[in-house]
């Protein structure tokens, strides 16, 4: 059982880090219906189907076959997908670390540690922390 859920995780991962949804597993049926009726109908290879519904050759065949359209919004593989990461560019560091400010550069602590009497604490790693 272990194992099975380890691969059908492992599966996940891979699936959803090459951006494959559940959703395009499920419309695959109607991807192979389209290449077969583009096979019958315009003689295409599935290198050219590939071209047309998702490469190079994908706006001429869409201007050319608008009759198609409802057919082309159910093939997998159509959602777009944005990654936005902001990136932070800090010119001049040198000004903020030695500029003056209201706020103290050094900081200092803010508690101190006595030893009690009670051997409560004894030798354990869980010490309250010391001020040196």
């Amino acid at each position: 059982m272990n194992k099975i859920v380890t691969i059908g995780i492992s599966l996940l991962i891979l699936l959803q880090g090459a951006n494959v949804h559940f959703k395009d597993l499920v419309e695959l049926g109607e991807l192979i219906e389209h290449y077969q009726f583009h096979n019958e109908e315009y003689g295409d290879n599935f290198m050219v189907f590939v071209s047309k519904h998702y490469g190079e050759l994908k706006a001429s065949h869409n201007e050319k076959h608008q009759e198609e359209q409802k057919e082309h919004e159910k093939l997998p593989f159509q959602h777009q997908t944005q990654c936005a990461q902001p990136l932070v560019f800090v010119l001049g560091g040198d000004n903020l670390i030695y500029s003056r400010s209201e706020f103290p550069l050094e900081a200092k602590g803010n508690f101190h540690y006595e030893m009690s009497y009670s051997h409560i604490w004894g030798d354990d790693p869980f010490q309250p922390p010391k001020h040196t």
